[in-house]
């Protein structure tokens, strides 16, 4: 690819970017603008449009939610659910796990999904759980939830479940220098995230596929 092709993909992305920013339930918006007044970023529009199509998709009905601060994401995958099963959100910051206690509360008379929200590190929390239970697992967040999560992984999902991990390219901030695309990025996340790359893509289980919405997804099936 030539300079303008490089340019044309960056103004590709706004483009889909803003389009989808654009069909946002009032909800998701008022959801968005309240996390990010608790100082909270959320991830892209579009990666949360993606990751609802993804669940209806594979036809998920029990979902793992692990991210800190990750409202936008979980609401998108609680109506996705149309209604049905049940989403597991583990969030590390009581904050965060607050703030979408209360967003399903609002939805509650609304939906028979059912949430189980819990404040508590990944690692701690999902040992816990049930094997082969889970047919959808996203993972957003701080560095420490991404190795920790794919850990438990193998033994969470259920045949040709899916782990999805947003932000692959640690481009999100507060401490971003450029993510992995910048060599000289030597923050957590970036290097937690090379390591991952390398951790997943390389493990016999998965099928694996990088790419390029929002920050980088990174989706690996258990085969």
């Amino acid at each position: 690819m030539d300079k303008s092709s490089y340019m044309n993909v960056a103004k590709a992305w706004e483009f889909i970017e803003d389009r989808a920013f654009s069909r946002q339930t009032m909800q998701s918006a008022r959801v968005r603008q309240e996390a990010e007044e608790a100082e909270m970023p959320q991830g892209s529009a579009a990666q949360a449009e993606f990751l609802g199509l993804l669940l209806r998709m594979l036809g998920a009905s029990s979902v793992i939610a692990v991210g800190t601060g990750s409202i936008v994401e979980t609401l998108q995958l609680i109506d996705a659910l149309d209604g049905k099963g049940q989403v597991t959100a583990v969030d590390s910051s009581s904050q965060g796990i607050g703030l979408i206690r209360k967003t399903f509360n609002n939805l509650s008379d609304r939906t028979q999904t059912t949430l189980r929200a819990v404040n508590a590190e990944a690692g701690v929390f999902l040992p816990r759980l049930n094997a082969e239970m889970y047919d959808l697992i996203v993972v957003c967040g701080d560095a420490a939830n991404y190795a920790s999560t794919f850990e438990q992984a193998p033994r969470l999902l259920n045949n040709h479940g899916v782990i999805v991990f947003t932000d692959v390219l640690a481009m999100d901030p507060p401490d971003s220098n450029g993510g992995i695309l910048n060599p000289a990025d030597r923050s957590n996340k970036a290097q937690a995230m090379r390591n991952l790359l390398d951790e997943v893509q390389s493990d016999e289980r998965f099928r694996t596929a990088l790419i390029p919405v929002g920050t980088g997804l990174l989706l690996a099936s258990k085969q």
